[in-house]
């Protein structure tokens, strides 16, 4: 994560007491609508799987990183994920800052989105798509992740445990330089061996949506299989079609 030059300057001291009484907080929610409980452990529980996150055994609750809260968000009826745990880097410590006042947000580096429409609306034939989990599928260096600690539990007496978000965080100032970012550089690592995609992925993408085509089905179909294969060696997958 790129840090402003404060870091070395301000503390973001009793970040464990705030992420403590949000927590205390949620659990009197998730007490009154089992439902929602259900659903708030499913999510965590699969956020740990693919190994996005992983418990500290070892944490001394020092002010040393962040500790992120967090809330549950109802997602519409159609989507497939009922439920999404969100993440609240903006959260102030008693020192007056949160994480994201000390991070920077980095540049812009894809096209505005009206230039990608406009070549959108040249293809003869077009798809949409997006990336799944985009920010998930980028890992964040080991010696950062005490910035990305949250608190949880199973139960509303059960013990308070510590785990570290091992990858960029959505809703942090700089997930969407980050992800943009590693668009690009994988873009340019596999030019060579998809080049016609690698155009795409350089072009054609506002964040995590795609907005592509051809003037012919053969070099349609052959450009979805080939930026299929070349997200996959970034870790990633497109969905959405």
């Amino acid at each position: 994560m790129p840090f402003k030059p404060e870091i070395e300057k301000i503390s973001l001291i009793d970040s464990y007491q705030m992420a403590s009484k949000r927590l205390d907080n949620l659990w009197k929610r998730l007490n009154r609508d089992p439902t929602m409980k259900f659903l708030y452990s499913e999510f965590l529980r699969e956020y740990k799987n693919p190994n996005h996150m992983e418990e500290i055994t070892n944490c001394n609750h020092s002010n040393d990183g962040y500790f992120l809260p967090h809330q549950g968000a109802l997602r519409p009826p159609s989507n497939t994920t009922k439920l999404r745990v969100v993440f609240d880097p903006s959260a102030k410590t008693t020192t007056g800052y949160s994480l994201n006042d000390l991070l920077c947000a980095g540049g812009v580096l894809q096209d505005d989105l009206f230039s990608i429409l406009t070549r959108f609306r040249k293809h003869q034939y077009a798809f949409t798509a997006d990336i799944s989990k985009m920010s998930r599928q980028i890992e964040i260096s080991p010696s950062q992740r005490k910035y990305l600690k949250i608190l949880w539990k199973e139960g509303p007496e059960e013990n308070v445990k510590v785990s570290a978000l091992n990858t960029v965080t959505y809703g942090t100032t700089s997930t969407p330089f980050l992800a943009t970012r590693t668009l690009q550089q994988l873009a340019k690592d596999e030019r060579e061996n998809f080049p016609i995609a690698s155009k795409v992925l350089l072009e054609d993408f506002y964040m995590d949506d795609c907005l592509s085509g051809a003037s012919d089905i053969n070099q349609f179909m052959a450009l979805k299989k080939e930026l299929g294969e070349l997200l996959l060696r970034g870790g990633m997958t497109l969905h959405k079609w």
